[in-house]
């Protein structure tokens, strides 16, 4: 091959390795721009992780990627989890939330995470009640330690739909209740002697009975009067019919008794 080919062939190839790692750099480029501020992505033990720790976040961002399989927002702002939150990330096995301000979770939040997810972390939160179906067929270990919790049926019910992280059970303590003996309790120490839900419902048992009975009362209240004040015009009826001379009282009590029968 003539010199003048071969550096021909070298400039080409050199033009076009150099114009494919232009843009395999814009790809990343762009890729990472697309992340919020302090968002990463990366690789441990095999795994598809990323990484928003300590992002100021004040919300679960968008543009992760969805072949994520460990999530960590922990030690963000984050106040309010949304229904679908995770939808797009079907192959999330871990999520950490711990140490963010999250005081609500709507139910549906974790919908899409039942299949794969085995870790849960929303410890150091600000959590005080919960509905029962937030987790609702979710398989994973939840860790819902130091939460400002109301200890109270709700969190009972709660408690028994949940598989509780190993040793995560201690740290979840009644910053409230309705019995101040309880507070800065652990729960599951306090429900070992009480049974929040049985105390309401019998509650509310004793309030249908005095509402009922109070109705009763009424009832009957309303009956007594009733024949009173018939047995009072009766009265005066007779009064009246005495009054009259004897044929016509005849015929009006003639009457009045027809009427009464």
């Amino acid at each position: 091959m003539p010199a003048a080919e071969r550096v021909l062939l070298r400039s080409v190839t050199m033009w076009l390795l150099l114009q494919s790692l232009l843009l395999l750099l814009a790809s990343c480029l762009r890729s990472a721009a697309a992340f919020p501020k302090g968002c990463y992505p990366s690789e441990e033990e095999g795994l598809k992780t990323f990484r928003c720790s300590n992002a100021q976040l004040t919300e679960v961002p968008r543009d992760i990627p969805n072949d994520t399989n460990k999530l960590y927002l922990d030690s963000n702002r984050i106040p309010f989890l949304p229904r679908d939150a995770f939808r797009d990330l079907p192959l999330l096995l871990e999520l950490d939330l711990s140490h963010n301000a999250i005081a609500g979770v709507e139910s549906g939040a974790f919908q899409g995470l039942t299949d794969h997810l085995h870790s849960l972390d929303l410890s150091s939160n600000r959590l005080v009640s919960l509905s029962k179906d937030t987790f609702s067929n979710l398989k994973a270990k939840v860790n819902l330690s130091d939460n400002p919790w109301m200890c109270d049926c709700r969190l009972q019910e709660l408690i028994r739909t949940v598989d509780l992280a190993a040793g995560s059970s201690g740290g979840i303590v009644c910053e409230s209740s309705a019995q101040e003996e309880h507070v800065g309790k652990a729960f599951l120490q306090v429900i070992a002697d009480t049974d929040f839900c049985n105390v309401y419902k019998k509650t509310t048992d004793i309030a249908m009975l005095v509402t009922m009975f109070g109705w009763f009362a009424m009832v009957i209240s309303y009956l007594v009067y009733y024949v009173r004040q018939n047995q009072e015009d009766a009265r005066r009826h007779l009064e009246y019919l005495k009054s009259l001379p004897s044929k016509q009282r005849r015929s009006e009590e003639s009457s009045t008794i027809s009427t009464v029968v």
